[in-house]
């Protein structure tokens, strides 16, 4: 027997379809500007093991020369982007939202447990909720990777107005202080947001269809037990709660 089960609000949809081009256009926008001063890359010592990024890539991007349309989508996408996420946590934190989404003391055991299952190491399936532990730190390290680039873009962007935020990071980033700080983090957390979309991406194949579907429509569809048996005799006598199935509107 299958149904129909509410899980994803409209505004979380909204929210996550506005999102995600937005991130694309300011991925896409960044490289433009990074393309003038390519200075990072993976390195031990002072051997280069790879540079982020080689000239071919550029070229074949169509990425080089092209820092002042660079700079006006990625300063005009920015405000869409703060605004977008903005109004997400507010959205989050008044609706209730967020109960699913924080992490708490279960989320670490519940983490390793999804990986396993995952590798098909653990057989035993996972208890259905909206999001699971992995789930639950990968969204939420996502909202504070999203303030930190907020945050370091604007450091970037308006050093002086934003003086505060540069003295901030003059704690220090590997040895890194102030601007320059900001451009190291900003850098990395945008890698991280490559990668995180990767991993999302996959992840979601994996799941399938019914899930990708949830956050079009709202709803996924869920295979649940048929209606559930009468207490018998024998549940009786030995002591077995036999609850009944809970009927959910639009079943399917």
């Amino acid at each position: 027997m299958k149904r129909l089960e509410k899980k994803h609000p409209l505004a979380i949809r909204w929210f996550h379809w506005i999102n995600f081009p937005v991130l694309m256009v300011m991925i896409w926008s960044g490289l433009l500007i990074y393309w003038a001063n390519d200075v990072y890359g993976v390195r031990i010592g002072s051997r280069s093991l790879f540079q982020f990024f080689p000239d071919a890539f550029y070229k074949k991007f169509n990425l080089e020369s092209r820092l002042a349309e660079g700079m006006a989508w990625h300063f005009l996408f920015m405000w869409i982007f703060a605004i977008n996420g903005l109004l997400y946590v507010i959205y989050t934190a008044v609706s209730g939202e967020w109960r699913h989404l924080l992490p708490n003391r279960n989320t670490l055991r519940e983490a390793w447990q999804v990986v396993l299952h995952d590798l098909r190491i653990r057989r035993q399936p996972l208890p259905r909720r909206k999001f699971n532990g992995a789930q639950q730190i990968a969204y939420t390290s996502v909202i504070v990777m999203g303030l930190g680039s907020l945050l370091t873009g604007l450091a970037i962007y308006k050093p002086i107005q934003f003086a505060w935020l540069t003295a901030f990071l003059n704690g220090g980033v590997l040895g890194v202080t102030g601007y320059n700080a900001a451009r190291f983090l900003h850098f990395w957390l945008t890698v991280g947001y490559c990668l995180f979309f990767l991993i999302h991406v996959a992840q979601v194949a994996r799941a399938g269809w019914n899930n990708f579907r949830a956050m079009i429509t709202g709803y996924e569809v869920v295979q649940v037990e048929g209606d559930a048996p009468q207490p018998t005799r024998t549940a009786k006598a030995s002591g077995d709660a036999v609850s009944p199935a809970t009927p959910e509107a639009g079943a399917a």
